[in-house]
């Protein structure tokens, strides 16, 4: 059996749902009693992808302050993909998805130099009040290098599993199209370990 590890990450503006999108998908429930995360919190996932292959996912539930630190360098080394989130009721966390991005772009690479693959999606589709038309993303996904944009919400379970499926096949084609004969080094991230190194280095 083979076996991929993937680091995925998962960034965006504060409040905009990412730590109810990790839970929603990792553990398959929606609460809404989350606090707000520090620093960075992580996640696993395994995903018996075919009858030769298993995906083993971790998931990087990253600050929503934490674009404007330098930290986030560390906690996006090795990173295989990622996803993008923004809140559909929130114009600015929208347009904050462009400098999301163009972060990720400078700090987290392919071996040959591109880009990771990078999925943006916009949540809580299912409340009223909604301030950003699918138009408006689509054109925004297409110019700022994502490969896909999905409309989802982790309270009514829309598009939670599909849109990590559509990342992870994203990135095993990037892999593949690269061709490793094997996994290197980098691509064995201890969580606990990168974390207590950034935990030490963090000022209160």
């Amino acid at each position: 059996m083979t076996e991929h590890l993937l680091k995925i990450l998962i960034v965006g503006d504060g409040s905009v749902g990412k730590s109810s999108f990790v839970h929603r998908y990792v553990n398959g429930n929606f609460t809404t009693t989350y606090k707000m995360t520090v620093g960075v919190d992580f996640s696993m996932k395994v995903l018996p992808w075919s009858d030769t292959e298993k995906v083993r996912l971790q998931l990087w539930d990253i600050a929503g302050q934490e674009r404007f630190i330098s930290m986030t360098r560390i906690y996006y080394k090795g990173a295989s993909g990622c996803v993008i989130m923004f809140d559909v009721t929130n114009a600015t966390s929208f347009l904050n998805c462009r400098l999301w991005k163009q972060d990720l772009d400078i700090k987290a690479m392919l071996p040959n130099g591109a880009t990771i693959p990078c999925i943006l999606l916009a949540n809580k589709c299912d409340l009223s009040g909604r301030v950003v038309s699918a138009d408006s993303i689509d054109h925004f996904s297409k110019a700022n290098g994502f490969t896909a944009w999905m409309e989802t919400s982790v309270r009514d379970n829309k598009n939670i599993t599909e849109a990590m499926r559509r990342l992870v096949e994203e990135i095993l084609s990037a892999q593949s199209a690269l061709n490793p004969s094997r996994l290197t080094p980098q691509d064995h991230i201890n969580p606990e370990s990168q974390l207590n190194n950034t935990r030490e280095t963090r000022c209160c």
